[in-house]
């Protein structure tokens, strides 16, 4: 396995197509022909990349992933560093399924999702959880921990992580929490909604500009406000927000999904409950489908599962 320094000169040439920072897009045909100072077409292109991948028939992590799909020029120019800042490990402590989810594309297509239809809700999230909150019938606790209950309840929905619901009886699985800095500014500052700064001596991952998320109210707008997120390890008593799933953290995560499956009356959901790295869009579809399934098991008298997507 080749050693980073081995790559450097192909690290410095991104850089400085980049004009000094390597930022974030998806590797399309563009960046391959910048990257590699070629004027390819697809065909030509999707070639000449296999040509540059190792074959690695099952590939264990995100580095075995890289090198088998984008080879080592393109892996360690563009993702190398920054996923070492993101997640704090080395990438080969990294499952493949983190690299899967990021599109490697053989045309101009710059889009991070490839979804036909992408949209944010125009009154905001805020406005959406009102709506489900004014339900008959539901009583709202703020403040409160499981840990604090001590009702019984009939089933329990449970979106927390899933080794805090067992008091980390088998140990803490790993987590990453984000820290958020925030920025102010007249005008535009950034021209996109979310870039990310891939480089490892950049302290932050990425800024987002939330003005760019709402079009139909940018224009009215005279400042802006920003957010550079900072990636750490997430302590105890920090929110989690990434699942790290360690290749070694397999065997405690096994132990957590027994027991869980073990437990009656309560359904693990979401991120950190099912302990998977979920995007939005899924998360919100998971909890639309897992909740149409909990009606209709109710109305048939039938066993609501552990795992409406298992682990």
């Amino acid at each position: 396995m080749q050693k980073f320094g081995e790559w450097a000169p192909f690290y410095h040439r991104v850089r400085a197509v980049a004009g000094g920072r390597v930022f974030s897009l998806p590797v399309n045909l563009l960046t391959i022909n910048q990257f590699f100072s070629k004027v390819m077409g697809p065909a030509e292109a999707r070639a000449f990349i296999a040509a540059k991948t190792q074959k690695i028939e099952s590939p264990a992590n995100f580095e075995e992933q890289a090198l088998s799909t984008i080879g080592p020029e393109l892996y360690h120019a563009f993702f190398w560093g920054y996923t070492r800042k993101q997640w704090g490990l080395d990438p080969t402590k990294l499952p493949a399924s983190v690299l899967k989810r990021l599109p490697l594309r053989f045309n101009y297509d710059d889009s991070y999702f490839t979804h036909p239809h992408q949209a944010m809700p125009k009154g905001g999230y805020s406005k959406i959880v009102k709506a489900i909150l004014d339900t008959p019938n539901l009583e709202l606790r703020l403040g409160t921990r499981i840990e604090d209950l001590s009702e019984k309840f009939a089933h329990i929905v449970y979106s927390g992580p899933i080794d805090r619901f067992f008091n980390c009886q088998f140990g803490r699985l790993g987590y990453r929490t984000l820290d958020f800095e925030i920025l102010r500014a007249k005008g535009d500052y950034q021209g996109t909604a979310v870039l990310n700064y891939r480089d490892e001596d950049v302290s932050f991952t990425r800024i987002t500009e939330h003005k760019h998320f709402a079009p139909w109210e940018k224009e009215k707008l005279e400042g802006t406000i920003c957010y550079r997120e900072f990636s750490r390890f997430c302590e105890p008593k920090d929110i989690p927000y990434y699942p790290i799933r360690q290749s070694d953290e397999q065997s405690m995560l096994r132990k957590y999904v027994a027991r869980a499956e073990a437990t009656e009356g309560v359904s693990f959901v979401g991120r950190v409950g099912s302990y998977r790295y979920l995007d939005m869009d899924v998360s919100i579809a998971e909890a639309l489908a897992a909740s149409d399934a909990m009606i209709r098991q109710i109305s048939e008298g039938t066993k609501i599962p552990t795992f409406f997507v298992k682990p």
